[in-house]
């Protein structure tokens, strides 16, 4: 089917490539925001790990002592309007029907980080700046958003991202050929994908790894790994987590994988708690994006908390701090 649809891929292909070249050209305006803009994207529709990124990046530059937000577009949710503050810094005051999953989930990631959706989000980052002052802002899933300037573009990765194909031929959103305009690549892929993307890219390729945190509850505190956990999720990738879980509890005792942001009822979970009975679990185990959709469960819900981190994080983080330093001081 893909190969079908190739002609049509390369049509979307240059199409966003043709995009990305008016607003690079200056034929299409690009909005400004008083603070830096540090933007975290991705290439692929799903299942970059370009979240954890998004929360690495901004507690790297939390930690460092600059006020941050982090402005999302709030995919899925039902706001319409130009902000809405997911997060406050203080905890969070919107929830996923109107916000979107990921933004909730960001928002009870990142104590003390602003966070904010809008769909446009020069609009979305000055209403936070009015509101909360000077920041850094962290632009998630902002590659393609060419209309708002960024001070540094951090691109996520994957090996198969550089041999599969632009929508709907494949699951790209632009060609590989892209990656050329990022500042750094974070490449989730073994050593010679990343040999082989460093030659293309030299100076500009670091290596994505996930790390696994640990299992926790609802309430944030970790516990001890179930002997005989039920998957559940709806995320883009589920056979990673299904990897992420075993590599810690060696097996699982059934799954049940929905659409990626799939809006669960209380029949969805009730099935799930079926199942997990009839096979002997003693506790239901979801990703942090799935948890802040769920309804409440009869089982033991957990978490699979999952950290992203880079093979050179004194380099991520000079080029990130640079970048928040560079323009504070221009202030």
């Amino acid at each position: 089917m893909s190969a079908a649809l190739a002609p049509l891929g390369a049509l979307y292909g240059g199409v966003a490539a043709a995009r990305a070249a008016a607003y690079r050209r200056g034929w299409l305006p690009r909005a400004r925001l008083a603070g830096p803009v540090i933007s975290v994207g991705n290439l692929s529709v799903g299942g970059s790990g370009k979240t954890p990124v998004v929360v690495l990046v901004a507690g790297l530059l939390r930690d460092a002592g600059h006020p941050v937000s982090v402005l999302s577009r709030g995919y899925r949710g039902s706001f319409r309007g130009d902000c809405l503050v997911v997060g406050d810094g203080q905890g969070v005051r919107a929830g996923p029907e109107e916000a979107g999953d990921e933004p909730v989930m960001l928002a009870r990631a990142l104590p003390g980080v602003v966070v904010a959706v809008g769909r446009r989000r020069d609009r979305a980052g000055r209403a936070v700046e009015a509101r909360f002052g000077a920041r850094v802002h962290v632009l998630d899933d902002g590659f393609q958003h060419l209309p708002l300037h960024r001070d540094l573009d951090l691109v996520c990765a994957s090996a198969g991202d550089l041999v599969d194909r632009p929508l709907p031929a494949g699951r790209l959103r632009e060609s590989p050929s892209a990656l050329a305009r990022a500042d750094l690549i974070l490449l989730d892929g073994d050593r010679a994908a990343l040999a082989h993307l460093s030659e293309a890219h030299p100076n500009r390729v670091l290596r994505l790894c996930r790390r696994v945190l640990g299992f926790y509850g609802l309430d944030g505190i970790e516990r001890p790994a179930p002997a005989r956990p039920f998957l559940l999720s709806g995320i883009a990738r589920p056979e990673r987590f299904h990897g992420d879980v075993t590599s810690r509890v060696g097996h699982v005792s059934g799954t049940a994988a929905f659409s990626d942001h799939h809006a669960y009822s209380a029949a969805d979970v009730a099935g799930a708690e079926s199942r997990a009975r009839a096979a002997g679990a003693d506790a239901i185990v979801t990703t942090a994006k799935d948890a802040v959709r769920l309804p409440p469960s009869s089982l033991p819900l957990l978490v699979l908390r999952i950290a992203a981190e880079v093979d050179d994080e004194p380099l991520l983080r000079a080029r990130i701090l640079r970048i928040a330093e560079r323009r504070a001081g221009a202030a």
